[in-house]
């Protein structure tokens, strides 16, 4: 189905930062598969993992416990200030179940409470219900009548939050940083005057990592930077490197789901937790957030000397190896498709918005090339 519009490059082959086309071209990769690929295409470890896992177990039913599940939820909590995890295969099935469990918990503590705040500029997933609780007209208008039960606030606006509160709350969910919508950053404030005001009315914080969580912003997860705790967090993307995972994780007090009330089919598979705890336990292994964050602030210097050189360029930002540049005209799609002419491949995130999401394993040198095919393609814009 034409839901894509697909770059005509067919990719079959990718190591480390960089894939190679059915021609034999070779790219670096600043899309990392939408912010998946956390450990680069096809990291030893991941590899490895999930060669031995699909030679001992594909899967079972979750009637059974399996080695590479709890082995994975063990690390997860151990590594967050979250105490239960649930498995299941995308993001939008980790956000759809994390107001399941949000409406469970208002009808069993809140009086039957059921709505959501989330805020405008979000992305939460496609499903119908998730395309409601995200903030932006484009991805709902297609789909009216939407599902109810989700109230869209201004984004970094506390007060849009504490006026849309009501006995019909039950949660507030936010990404840290919005990633979709333009790599929007929070106010130094905003999450944790968010969190206080969740506390103070009793109902639950769901943040939503599926971008921003597993090291992305230098940070195993970006509550982290802003020295919150949420009683519900999603992750999916970068979770397993590449192979499909989605994950929502609870406290204790948030965990309220008893048997037959959630579950998964394929959710929590052998070969994706193999894959998951492999990815996770290399990234706290060898300090991965610590590239991370260093190749974030080498990648900012490159950009800001970008900025300096281009008057059309209106902004950067973002955390870690999350970032977004913006100029004053429509140019990113020309741009994106200069620069992967030129072996570089990223992302338009708006038209006139480019988006850089490399793997986490990322060096200096592969940083310098990048902006080096970017500063060419920048060259031939006219301002």
């Amino acid at each position: 189905m034409p839901t894509f519009k697909r770059i005509p490059v067919t990719l079959v082959k990718g190591q480390g930062s960089r894939v190679w086309d059915d021609n034999g071209r070779e790219y670096l990769d600043f899309t990392a598969g939408w912010a998946v690929n956390s450990l680069g295409h096809c990291h030893p470890s991941v590899v490895e993992a999930v060669t031995q896992q699909v030679k001992t177990l594909i899967h079972v039913s979750n009637s059974y416990y399996t080695i590479p599940q709890i082995k994975l939820a063990e690390l997860l909590v151990q590594n967050s200030c979250l105490d239960k995890v649930f498995f299941c295969n995308s993001g939008a099935e980790a956000t759809e179940g994390a107001v399941k469990l949000a409406r469970r918990y208002g009808h069993l503590h809140l009086g039957g409470a059921y709505e959501v705040i989330t805020a405008t500029g979000s992305f939460h997933g496609r499903t119908l219900a998730m395309v409601s609780a995200s903030g932006q007209p484009k991805f709902q208008e297609p789909y009216i009548p939407l599902p109810s039960g989700f109230i869209n606030v201004e984004f970094n606006n506390i007060k849009a939050i504490e006026k849309a509160i009501n006995e019909k709350t039950c949660a507030v969910m936010l990404e840290p940083i919005q990633g979709e919508g333009g790599v929007n950053l929070p106010d130094d404030n905003y999450l944790k005057a968010v969190s206080e005001l969740c506390r103070q009315k009793g109902i639950l914080l769901i943040l939503d990592e599926i971008q921003t969580g597993i090291g992305r912003t230098g940070n195993l997860f970006a509550y982290e930077h802003y020295s919150i705790e949420p009683d519900v967090m999603t992750l999916a993307k970068g979770l397993a490197s590449g192979i499909p995972i989605g994950a929502f994780l609870a406290k204790e007090g948030a965990s309220v789901f008893t048997a037959g009330e959630h579950g998964s089919t394929f959710g929590g598979n052998p070969v994706a937790c193999a894959a998951g705890y492999a990815t996770l336990k290399f990234i706290l292994d060898n300090d991965i957030t610590g590239n991370a964050e260093a190749m974030g602030q080498h990648l900012n210097a490159g950009l800001e000397e970008l900025k300096q050189k281009y008057d059309f360029i209106t902004d950067f930002r973002g955390l870690g190896l999350l970032k977004a540049i913006e100029f004053s005209n429509n140019i990113a799609l020309s741009l994106m498709q200069t620069c992967m002419e030129n072996g570089l491949l990223v992302n338009k995130l708006k038209d006139n918005a480019l988006r850089f999401i490399p793997s986490l394993i990322i060096n200096k040198d592969e940083i310098n090339e990048a902006l080096g095919i970017l500063d060419k393609a920048l060259s031939g814009i006219k301002s």
